[in-house]
């Protein structure tokens, strides 16, 4: 697509970036709480869209202003302040038009939401367990590096340390935007700490990372849910209390199956199991979404295929590989003590070149 077709588009932005700055004050609207939603998101989406685009046509304003000077000016010392100055804005341009076409992108409208993370140990036995525990390690510093509030609602804890399995609510600023390049098998080359010969060992573990679904996002009918109480219980088997407040659901029509007993209270792990339901019921249409593009994008076959393996990290090496982009990181350490933004950045930018190839 051309700069002036891309650039034609921009005025009509601009007009409905105005109609919904009204409409979200509008009485009406604000008494519709899905619409009033649906509208406060496409407000956001817009906002930086809008705010490059007046960056842009200040800067071409600026620059005639400039070489007019440069044209009519008779004082020398003026005119090299002139040239200076239309140099400088002619070498903002490119760069602000390539921040308008990756704005102009279409976005994927779960990325500004909370996610749910669930890590389970693959093959490999305690092992796997272990590399289990440790990827949640990894991805709860980083989450608190970020601010993001994580809440662990499950958990199996792994015989020899880590977890069988563990399901945690991570809520900040884009989180699903952020995490879901992790959907996928992780793999470990490592000597395991059961390992007498010294011999290394590989083993996996899976990640999935779900958007999670807003109260409108899904409606539950509780005629489908089967409710089942249990008590709720720690690491290595440690009672957390001795009444029966976790809760187990089981959406009878898909045969999915939640629970959540990290709190106290019945009715607190009740709303939490129904959010997860809601967000694993939604996923099931997101799905769709995403094994259609997935076929298009290497930067999106792990949540296209929960299968496929998307990075190793080799100890004996302190390497890290991932597969989709092949970039490989010689800094083991930092990145499974949680500094993963790096791997994070390098896959946007890969998604963000292969989905301006489709839009060009």
């Amino acid at each position: 697509m051309s700069n002036s077709a891309i650039f034609d588009k921009l005025e009509g932005f601009k007009i409905r970036f105005e109609e919904i700055s009204q409409q979200i004050s509008d009485p009406e609207v604000m008494s519709d709480m899905k619409r009033y939603i649906k509208l406060n998101r496409e407000y956001r989406d817009l906002e930086p869209l809008i705010a490059a685009c007046d960056r842009y046509r200040t800067v071409l304003s600026h620059l005639e202003e400039a070489r007019q000077m440069l044209r009519h000016e008779k004082d020398e010392e003026i005119r090299m302040m002139a040239q200076e100055e239309a140099e400088k804005l002619s070498a903002r341009i490119a760069p602000l038009e390539e921040e308008i076409k990756l704005l102009l992108l279409p976005s994927d409208p779960e990325d500004d939401k909370n996610a749910v993370m669930e890590i389970r140990g693959g093959t490999g036995g305690d092992e796997a367990s272990i590399f289990a525990g440790d990827l949640y390690r990894m991805y709860s510093r980083f989450c608190e590096n970020k601010g993001w509030k994580v809440e662990v609602t499950d958990f199996s804890p792994g015989t020899a340390g880590g977890f069988k399995g563990i399901v945690m609510n991570i809520t900040g600023t884009k989180v699903y935007g952020t995490l879901k390049y992790e959907s996928g098998v992780h793999r470990v080359q490592r000597i395991p700490k059961t390992e007498t010969q010294g011999r290394i060992h590989t083993s996996a573990a899976t990640v999935a990372v779900l958007p999670e679904a807003g109260e409108f996002d899904i409606e539950l009918n509780m005629n489908d849910i089967r409710k089942d109480i249990f008590c709720s219980s720690g690491p290595g088997g440690q009672s957390v209390n001795t009444t029966y407040s976790a809760i187990r659901l089981t959406h009878i029509p898909t045969g999915i199956v939640v629970q959540c007993q990290d709190e106290k209270s019945q009715l607190r792990n009740l709303d939490k199991a129904l959010a997860e339901l809601r967000t694993r019921l939604y996923h099931l249409e997101y799905q769709k979404y995403l094994d259609s593009v997935a076929s298009r994008r290497r930067t999106m076959v792990s949540t296209g295929d929960r299968s496929a393996k998307i990075r190793t990290y080799n100890y004996p090496q302190s390497r890290v590989t991932d597969h989709r982009i092949n970039l490989t990181l010689y800094n083991l350490p930092a990145i499974i003590d949680g500094d993963i933004q790096e791997l994070i950045d390098k896959l946007q930018m890969e998604e963000n070149a292969e989905r301006m190839k489709e839009f060009h």
